[in-house]
């Protein structure tokens, strides 16, 4: 029988691997960034595109310091290489914890790296396609003859990354509870019983994330996360009938 005992690493072993996880994970995002940046006018058209489709006719993003506009860029170039290199992070995250792991569990290497990209990915493409364009609508209505909108580059792009952010962090909420059951910290029947707390706390951290006030936005964000925690339940259940079942094997 397999144990843990097996493939206990000294405290060096483990700052030497993940010294090795951190310098590939910077160097994929050094390369990631060099390219993204190469074409940072693509990839501010692309990030823009929530706010400049429903800014008024010559609307348009401004910058106030000298600098402001370089490092700005900057910044849009490293968001757009966190989003491109995701799989390979959550690989390099995944190969740093598998030795801790039983040899039967490291065969979830590949949906865990699947599945949370593509739900990451999920999160900050439903928060791209159906929650920022009618926030960012709701902000914009303001404007009129006696007020006009100008909009820092700055200021935008920090909402923009705070908000898709968080959706795809939030999104990756299975995979958390997948982890939690596994350890035997929560489970299916706790989960439903916790319920109507869990819906509240949701409807809380999309009030919290949601850059507009309408109840709309919160609402667009609300109902995935609500959706998602079924999700959860049905995982937690399935986490805990493999570790049953290999607790069987094992006796």
């Amino acid at each position: 029988m397999e144990t843990n005992e097996d493939h206990k690493m000294s405290l060096t072993e483990h700052l030497i691997e993940l010294r090795k996880r951190i310098f590939r994970i910077i160097i994929i995002l050094l390369i990631g960034f060099g390219a993204c940046y190469y074409y940072k006018d693509l990839v501010f058209d692309i990030i823009t595109k929530p706010l400049t489709r429903v800014l008024p006719k010559n609307g348009y993003l401004i910058y106030t310091g000298l600098t402001e506009a370089f490092f700005v860029y900057m910044k849009l170039a490293f968001f757009a290489s966190l989003i491109i290199t995701s799989p390979f992070i959550l690989y390099q995250i995944w190969k740093f914890i598998s030795p801790g792991l039983l040899l039967k569990e490291k065969k979830y290497v590949v949906p865990f790296v699947l599945s949370s990209t593509l739900l990451f990915t999920g999160g900050v493409l439903f928060g791209y396609f159906i929650v920022l364009p009618p926030a960012f609508e709701f902000f914009v209505s303001f404007n009129n003859q006696y007020l006009q909108a100008m909009i820092s580059f700055g200021d935008y792009l920090s909402l923009f990354v705070t908000f898709l952010l968080g959706f795809g962090l939030s999104f990756e909420l299975p995979i958390f509870i997948f982890f939690l059951a596994k350890l035997g910290i929560v489970n299916a029947k706790m989960l439903s019983k916790q319920r109507r707390y869990a819906i509240l706390i949701i409807f809380i951290v999309a009030a919290i994330l949601t850059p507009s006030p309408d109840a709309l936005s919160q609402i667009l964000m609300a109902i995935p996360l609500m959706f998602l925690y079924e999700i959860s339940i049905f995982v937690a259940r399935f986490a805990a009938k493999k570790k049953v079942n290999s607790e069987n094997k094992e006796q």
